[in-house]
């Protein structure tokens, strides 16, 4: 790993490294803060945050506010980029900002040209979380939450992964993404044109089959312009229920999609992590 910045924020550092993935086949950068715990030598969970559509690894640190309860708490905070990057990375110039660089929609590809590159479910379930564990004073303990886009990428690895994560929440998550535009879009480019393949990285699909119950949190804003068309928070909500799986959705009112929405209830999220992860 080379270590590209490092910046003194709450006691704690945030600090950005870039790396060489054998998953999708370039260097990759990620973002981790370190609480002031980590210093003083105390073994931490980590909360793995994925971004939305055309974010990096920068748009949480930046924007959502969330070092100062992260270091209250003692949390690290590990923020991969949201898709492979590169000269030979392949990309739909036509496609606009929803699919391709940008858009990894944190599946792994089966489709060409995307599949040598574009496999970000290994990369967050398996490589990243194997790096940090081999470079970072962590517990092995695990969270995931995100952000639309991620926010679909937490739910399908917390569901697909019993065992693995201890706490999952999202934030305006992709609910439904086998019925919505920007998920038929992403999954027919990169896994291809039969639907039924589809399901395996679906929240709603993968819910009703879930070994797991862990219990989810989820925040939307009623004033989100996706919600109806794209995010489905009902469709999610009704798979729960007849799952039985627990699920706090709340709607709040007046919040758009933006990340003054995330920054307004990260300290809640935060806290739903640290009581699974820290009791």
């Amino acid at each position: 790993m080379e270590n590209i910045s490092c910046q003194k924020s709450f006691g704690g550092w945030h600090k950005r490294y870039r790396h060489r993935s054998s998953a999708l086949n370039c260097d990759m950068v990620f973002a981790v803060y370190l609480p002031p715990q980590a210093e003083r030598g105390e073994t931490l969970p980590v909360l793995y945050w994925l971004s939305g559509l055309t974010c990096t690894d920068e748009n949480f640190m930046q924007k959502a506010g969330a070092q100062r309860m992260a270091a209250e708490l003692g949390l690290i905070i590990v923020a991969p980029d949201t898709s492979p990057r590169g000269a030979d990375v392949p990309d739909d110039a036509e496609a606009a900002y929803d699919f391709g660089l940008g858009a990894g929609f944190y599946v792994n590809a089966t489709q060409e040209p995307w599949a040598r590159n574009y496999r970000m479910y290994d990369y967050v379930v398996e490589e990243l979380p194997a790096l940090i564990e081999a470079n970072f004073p962590v517990s092995g303990k695990r969270g995931i939450s995100g952000h639309s886009m991620g926010g679909h990428g937490a739910l399908i690895c917390a569901l697909k992964n019993p065992g693995l994560y201890a706490s999952v929440s999202a934030f305006s998550p992709i609910t439904n993404p086998v019925d919505c535009p920007w998920g038929e879009k992403a999954f027919s480019g990169y896994l291809g044109s039969d639907r039924s393949r589809w399901r395996d990285w679906d929240a709603c699909a993968l819910i009703g089959k879930a070994d797991e119950k862990l219990p989810i949190l989820v925040d939307q804003g009623d004033r989100d312009d996706f919600m109806s068309t794209q995010l489905k928070p009902e469709a999610l909500q009704a798979a729960a229920k007849a799952a039985e799986h627990p699920l706090t959705l709340r709607i709040q009112p007046g919040y758009d999609h933006s990340y003054y929405f995330v920054a307004s209830f990260i300290d809640d999220h935060l806290r739903h992590h640290a009581q699974a992860l820290k009791g």
